[in-house]
């Protein structure tokens, strides 16, 4: 049986690359170099882990104490940087990493709060913070709105991958049937919500294109 802590590990490692590849290709398409793209993915793929180390107390960050975060991030801009062309022909390749890269560090982030002891309900949220936070500073960085205060359902659907951790944590699933429901329901339901148009109601009057992610309609 896979331990908590190497399973947290994994889901964070897996998820560092995805989030990175995402990065490294929002940041390709905004026309950085190969250093700003690189920088782009290391912010995209660490920064929800590190923020969520830093609340809970585990200090150094893995991210900055680790060196595989920094190696797997940076393998993954490298990757996409050299290949782009090849990553875009994939079908809106920037959506479909981000939302593998939300599903693995909602449902990670949840159970490193668990196993620290915080409460299921904060432990949830803490693992909603730590999916949308590298998209958040991605987005920042290339002067985007950041994708969760859009009204696509970017943190609902993070909530909801960590709150099937929590309630498997309550039920005593193993970890790693808790892992597979959160992060499948989660990517799931960012898909569903990508591809039907799902989203929280908007301020009445706006245009209907307004706040839309650019990466949703590629030119």
């Amino acid at each position: 049986m896979i331990q908590v802590g190497t399973l947290v590990s994994i889901l964070d490692l897996v998820g560092t690359f995805v989030f990175a590849i995402s990065g490294a290709s929002a940041a390709a398409r905004q026309r950085l170099d190969v250093f700003g793209v690189l920088v782009v993915a290391f912010v995209a793929g660490n920064f929800g882990g590190i923020t969520r180390d830093l609340l809970i107390g585990a200090v150094p960050p893995a991210a900055l104490e680790d060196g595989r975060y920094l190696i797997v991030s940076l393998l993954a801009g490298m990757i996409t940087f050299r290949w782009h062309a090849l990553v875009e022909k994939l079908r809106h390749p920037v959506l479909i990493f981000d939302a593998m890269g939300l599903a693995l560090f909602a449902v990670a982030g949840t159970q490193k709060a668990l196993a620290f002891g915080l409460h299921p309900v904060m432990a949830a949220l803490l693992g909603m913070l730590t999916g949308v936070g590298g998209g958040v500073m991605r987005d920042v960085l290339l002067n985007r709105v950041p994708a969760v205060l859009r009204a696509d359902l970017y943190a609902v659907v993070a909530l909801a991958g960590a709150s099937v951790v929590v309630v498997g944590h309550w039920l005593h699933w193993l970890p790693t049937v808790s892992a597979i429901g959160g992060a499948g329901l989660c990517f799931l339901l960012r898909g569903l919500a990508l591809r039907y148009d799902w989203h929280l109601p908007v301020a009445p009057g706006l245009a209907p294109d307004d706040g839309k992610d650019p990466d949703q309609n590629p030119g």
